[in-house]
């Protein structure tokens, strides 16, 4: 199955809202990962295009963000009071067990990105790929404690049969589409996925990619919650705040970071949130009046 959506204009849906009234869920999702030095299955991408392995520039960078970086962004968070969603390499608590116990420590939620960052879907074929996400799953419940937990390709590289796979494995939602500002029913074999929103342009990567800094970035975040803000009070929209230790946990951004943050979080009507916590409250109040509408509109 390869259609993973109905087209569905905001403008009409059903009226969807968060607790106690909010009306935007705002989710930060640290990406920390886990990058092989040289990786041995290179398979459709390399990922050290630079130059041969070991990328001397690049991997120590990626290093930076487990060794470095993640502090300031532990700090930022304790002082404004923030539970955050990890989108989790799967190595990491074995390499950086340090960084994982600190997260662990404060509660935040985790969803699976993967084993490696480096290690790619698009490189498996299907009995492969759903032995992998299986793995995966298995290794979530193990290192987390948790049950429920989202997914999220590692490097994006989700492949037509990924949700079908993540579903079946018994994830509870999806980050792999870019298409919303509102959870949203996936199509699958199983039929029980919902996408959560994941910001690939509120995002410090690609702000940085595009010759971007700490203060550009803030911009973005501060544009896009005034939009949002706005919009939802017509629906109840999901703003994600995407980044990355070793990009935005370097000295000089960590400040427009934090002042990006605070003023996100001085509104009213803000539902500070973790991605379960989203998906939950969706499923349990919205989810089959969503997908009620969705039929009566394709037999109309």
């Amino acid at each position: 199955m390869t259609k993973r959506f109905e087209y569905a204009p905001l403008e009409g849906r059903p009226k969807i809202g968060w607790p106690e009234g909010k009306r935007l869920a705002v989710w930060l999702v640290p990406n920390v990962e886990h990058y092989e030095i040289d990786p041995s299955y290179k398979g459709v991408r390399d990922p050290w295009p630079r130059s041969m392995s070991p990328d001397a520039l690049n991997y120590p960078l990626k290093e930076y963000g487990n060794r470095v970086g993640i502090d300031r962004i532990l700090d930022v968070t304790d002082r404004l009071g923030i539970r955050c969603t990890v989108s989790l390499s799967l190595a990491l608590p074995t390499m950086f067990p340090d960084v994982f116990h600190e997260m662990k420590r404060r509660e935040w939620d985790f969803m699976c990105h993967g084993l490696y960052n480096t290690h790619y879907l698009w490189n498996y074929p299907l009995d492969e790929e759903r032995a992998f996400i299986e793995r995966c799953r298995q290794g979530m419940v193990e290192v987390t404690g948790q049950t429920r937990h989202g997914w999220f390709s590692p490097a994006c590289s989700h492949t037509l049969n990924t949700a079908d796979l993540v579903d079946a494995a018994g994830f509870s939602y999806y980050c792999d589409l870019y298409h919303d500002d509102q959870p949203f029913p996936v199509i699958t074999d199983s039929g029980s996925l919902i996408s959560i929103p994941y910001s690939m342009d509120a995002n410090d990567v690609v702000v940085h990619m595009n010759g971007g800094e700490g203060d550009d970035y803030a911009k973005v975040i501060i544009d896009q919650f005034d939009t949002l803000y706005r919009e939802s009070h017509q629906n109840g929209l999901v703003m994600c705040i995407a980044f990355h230790p070793y990009v935005t946990g370097q000295a000089q951004r960590i400040r427009a970071f934090e002042r990006a943050l605070r003023y996100v979080l001085s509104h009213d009507d803000v539902w500070l949130a973790t991605g379960i916590e989203i998906e939950s409250w969706y499923r349990a109040h919205y989810l089959s009046t969503v997908q009620e509408w969705l039929l009566k509109g394709r037999s109309a």
